[in-house]
């Protein structure tokens, strides 16, 4: 018996495509976008991003107030480029994924800005200098020099304030185990799975014969043309028994994926729509929250004016997050409107349903309303107006009756009480 080569020579499938070039070790942004994993979560973190308006707000003393701004159209609605305000976001956040960095130019007419420009991240370089303190750089696309300032930087992890990493770097091993064996397997489909083997002959062969069967063999298994391998001269295949790595391909899978997910920070669950209302709200604490406070960031260092800087600043409208449950969404509403928090046509516009034209707060008789500038005290339900720090006095029955908090009653009508009502419950019969 005779093997078609010695134990000690063979060589794998692994090794025949690593020394093809098949396999590599450190992957590109179009490879690592082939693992399934990878690009759901990138695309539903970055879609998710996107997806939430961005208002511009003024802070005056303790009240904060949205104000309408140009700025906020550029980010959310026409950037006055060839992306809409959600593409431009989502390039931004899958670039500051993937690279590390979302790079946008900010196109200025004096002090107004115009428009917004995303920059793929292959044509943008940066040129820093080498002061650890003093940190300078100079932003370069095409080979075109600009000032750090004339961008938009959303970065990941950085250091200088201009470059940032992204998990195409940090976690390169990662996903380059994850691409090849896509590699792998796609070898072996187009191989048609044909199995690894020995083959035993009666007799030894000639040299011409070896290398007949040799470019034979070589073709079966390396493309996906319909090869014929005819055994001549009493050849014989044997089968080997499969490798721990073939045995293992499904379970390798899951857990390549479930270790990006891990990278990624999202839930595995979020992927196939099976995570509860808690796994959902923690993905968006750990996983969206800081991409959304790295956002606002970068808006409010570059996109503001110096004069703006101390009372304005961008903000994501994380209303949006939890609009998924309608029955939830409605209790939220109720909720408001009962406390005060929200007026029944606010909670409308929130739904995009038209005004009521309802112009009042719906109040029960059962509240007390306390005046802090003038600390007074008014009872609706007994419309009496109580002053804080006087005599307590306390209307009982007709009379008084010392007690209670300290307080001068008045029969001084409250506001928009009826002047002609008596408040003796006797009267008039």
């Amino acid at each position: 018996m005779w093997p078609f080569k010695k134990k000690e020579e063979r060589m794998t499938l692994e090794e025949i495509l690593i020394q093809s070039g098949a396999l590599t070790n450190a992957i590109s942004q179009d490879q690592a976008l082939n693992i399934p994993a990878l690009t759901a979560c990138i695309e539903l973190i970055s879609m998710t991003v996107a997806s939430l308006p961005l208002k511009l707000y003024t802070e005056t003393g303790e009240t904060t107030k949205t104000k309408k701004d140009p700025r906020t159209d550029l980010l959310n609605d026409d950037t006055k480029d060839s992306l809409d305000g959600f593409q431009f976001k989502r390039a931004l956040v899958a670039d500051y994924l993937l690279h590390g960095g979302g790079y946008a130019y900010i196109n200025r007419k004096l002090n107004d800005v115009t428009s917004l420009h995303y920059i793929d991240s292959p044509f943008v370089s940066v040129n820093k200098n080498v002061d650890p303190i003093f940190k300078k750089a100079e932003i370069l696309v095409n080979g075109e020099g600009f000032r750090e300032f004339q961008f938009v930087k959303l970065l990941r992890k950085t250091k200088d304030g201009v470059t940032g990493k992204g998990i195409l770097k940090e976690n390169n091993t990662m996903l380059s185990v994850a691409y090849n064996q896509m590699v792998y397997e796609e070898v072996l489909i187009k191989t048609g799975g044909n199995k690894k083997g020995f083959l035993k002959a009666q007799g030894r062969l000639s040299p011409e014969a070896m290398t007949e069967l040799k470019n034979g063999w070589r073709d079966l298994y390396a493309n996906s043309t319909e090869n014929v391998l005819v055994l001549n001269n009493g050849l014989e295949f044997q089968e080997a028994s499969q490798t721990s790595v073939e045995l293992q391909l499904d379970e390798h899978k899951r857990s390549n994926s479930d270790q990006i997910c891990k990278i990624m920070l999202v839930p595995p669950r979020i992927l196939t729509g099976e995570a509860n209302e808690e796994e959902y709200n923690n993905w968006i604490k750990i996983c969206i929250l800081p991409i959304l406070a790295s956002f606002e960031s970068a808006l409010n260092k570059d996109l503001l004016l110096p004069s703006e800087k101390e009372d304005h600043f961008f903000a994501f409208d994380t209303t949006d997050l939890t609009k998924g449950d309608i029955e939830k969404r409605f209790k939220a509403y109720e909720l408001g409107i009962k406390n005060g928090v929200l007026q029944i046509d606010e909670a409308r516009y929130k739904e995009n349903l038209p005004p009521l034209g309802l112009k009042f707060l719906k109040l029960g008789l059962q509240d007390v309303l306390y005046f802090a500038d003038s600390e007074e005290i008014y009872t609706p339900n007994t419309n009496k107006l109580a002053k804080m720090g006087e005599n307590p006095t306390v209307e009982a029955n007709g009379g008084t009756e010392n007690g209670g908090f300290n307080e001068n009653v008045s029969n001084k009508p409250g506001p928009g009480t009826n002047n002609n009502k008596s408040d003796n419950p006797d009267q008039g019969k």
